[in-house]
């Protein structure tokens, strides 16, 4: 009996594994929430006990969680974040669409040019 497995068309998604089925960026995300969340457990479980200290460990780690997991459209967090803070705050909420009225510059240069010519006839005479 012939057993089949499906190969996916598209390999750009896949990533590679370095160990433990894990990918680099997950290897490194992890061990910074180990090396942030566990000595702060021990330091704070005499303070606030161990159920207090256990939901702050995974307050503190899960920042770390999430960086490590969460993709959306190829994208880490981190960049669909910078995204996200550039579109809120770096730019101009609302750009309207403003298009030159050559008609108003018209209107302008002629009206500067009937008043030019106003000045020139008054000056002419005063002198």
């Amino acid at each position: 009996m012939a057993i089949s497995v499906p190969v996916p068309k598209d390999l750009s998604g896949i990533k590679t594994k370095v160990a433990l089925n894990l990918t680099k960026r997950q290897i490194i995300c992890f061990s910074g929430a180990a090396i942030t969340g566990v000595p702060l457990y021990f330091l704070t479980k005499d303070m606030i006990g161990t159920q207090g200290a256990a939901f702050l460990m995974v307050g503190v780690m899960a920042p770390f969680f999430f960086l490590a997991m969460y993709t959306r459209d190829g994208f880490p967090a981190e960049k669909i974040l910078y995204f996200m803070i550039k579109q809120k705050f770096l730019t101009p909420g609302i750009r309207p669409y403003q298009s030159e009225n050559l008609y108003r510059q018209l209107e302008e240069q002629e009206k500067i040019r009937r008043e030019v010519h106003y000045l020139e006839a008054k000056a002419k005479g005063r002198k």
